[in-house]
């Protein structure tokens, strides 16, 4: 393979890469728990479906042996990627002759494994993502990725529910292991070019805590990580308690969010994208901050009590819409500050902070509104939102990126 065919953005297989690690895990978080509380099960054990998604959270913690180990011929994140695919699929047609009810406690071990691979299979993506992108293709790239997971979680949590009363649980459970073995194959024609060795201090936890915090403006760089998302994630943590609350059925909600939630957030994902190599990383951090505060309003008038379609329609997609242009902007710049001794570990450690933090927040919000009430609550969402425009004006603009228009033009 020639260097130019190395140098060559892999844009299909990132997008099947990150479509096909969200199909099974957003089958399980969404159309799982609405088929066994459907069965009756009782809330208090659903709710250990729903700590799957510590994984990602949580994925740094095995990120350094994603940046240290290598498989000979088969690559490095290749390798990876290919032993991440393979155990889903198996762990997939293992679940297949179980029953989700009675078998319970094996169903939960096998949405276990298959979180833990997925969740590493996405550590190896986005290192394969910053080693192949140059700095001007890392917005694209990162609006590819949020793009994905949108659709693996619409076709998971969505396409495969709709089919589960035609093919069953062991129907459904080849389905999403048929879909995910797409990128495998795609994977089987990847070449990854020669990687130097990285000694080990330069590829562990300690080096990537020590590294992004000494990095320009690392302080404050972490607080944007942790306050960034706060208002849009609080309005997030309503949106479904409004919509139960105002007489949704479960179906109309799950068309609601994860349809044209989803649709919305794929097209405004990928404009995001556009925006940041037309207009710079700077630029598009603000207004993406800016974004977020009608995006939270959307809600206002389901909070007063308007329970129509058109709020609802109209408050979802405004929030999905506003909501992954910020995420798009983010994890650019996460990428932008990764090291290339350590990528996965790196980017995780950020994206960790960024969605740790969003996750408590939403959690903490649902909790707030049952004392506080939803008026009380979406208040603080639009004050978080506002406050989030001037941390966004505010940094320097040395973290944005190497590829502002004032730079390029600077290079002719």
């Amino acid at each position: 393979m020639t260097a130019a065919e190395h140098a060559r953005p892999p844009w299909a297989l990132l997008l099947s890469l990150y479509t096909t690690q969200y199909l099974a895990p957003g089958f399980f978080m969404v159309a799982l728990v609405a088929i066994l509380r459907r069965a009756g099960m009782p809330l208090e054990q659903l709710g250990a479906i729903y700590l799957l998604g510590l994984f990602w959270v949580l994925k740094f913690l095995w990120a350094p042996w994603v940046d240290r180990l290598s498989f000979g011929r088969w690559g490095h994140e290749r390798g990876w990627l290919l032993l991440a695919q393979a155990g889903m699929v198996l762990a997939l047609l293992a679940m297949a002759p179980l029953d989700p009810v009675q078998d319970f406690s094996r169903v939960l071990a096998g949405c276990v494994v298959v979180g833990a691979l997925s969740a590493t299979q996405d550590l190896a993506a986005d290192a394969l993502a910053c080693r192949r992108l140059a700095p001007s293709d890392r917005a694209l790239g990162n609006a590819i990725q949020a793009a994905g997971g949108l659709l693996g979680n619409l076709l998971g949590a969505g396409a495969v529910l709709v089919l589960y009363e035609r093919i069953g649980w062991a129907g459904a459970m080849a389905l999403l292991a048929a879909g995910t073995a797409v990128s495998w194959v795609q994977l089987l024609a990847l070449r990854e070019p020669p990687q130097p060795r990285v000694p080990p201090e330069r590829a562990g936890l300690r080096a990537s805590v020590v590294g992004l915090w000494r990095r320009p403006q690392g302080a404050r760089w972490l607080a944007m990580l942790a306050l960034y998302p706060v208002g849009v994630s609080m309005a997030y943590a309503l949106l479904t308690p409004l919509l139960a609350d105002a007489g949704w059925s479960l179906e109309g909600i799950g068309w609601v969010v994860n349809g044209l939630g989803s649709l919305l957030g794929i097209v405004s994902a990928l404009a995001t994208g556009w925006l940041i190599r037309r207009g710079g990383r700077r630029r598009a951090l603000v207004v993406a901050a800016a974004l977020q505060v009608p995006g939270v309003l959307a809600l206002l008038p389901l909070v007063g009590g308007d329970s129509g379609t058109g709020a609802a329609l109209a408050g979802a997609g405004l929030l999905f819409l506003f909501y992954n242009p910020a995420l798009v902007v983010m994890s650019t710049l996460m990428m932008d500050r990764v090291d290339p001794a350590r990528p996965a570990t790196d980017y995780a450690l950020q994206y960790g902070l960024f969605l740790g933090f969003a996750t408590v927040v939403t959690g903490g919000a649902t909790a707030l509104a049952g004392v506080l009430g939803y008026g009380t609550v979406l208040a603080l969402a639009v004050l978080a939102a506002l406050a989030a425009v001037p941390l966004a004006l505010t940094t320097n603009a040395g973290l944005a990126g190497p590829q502002e228009p004032a730079a390029r033009a600077a290079t002719r």
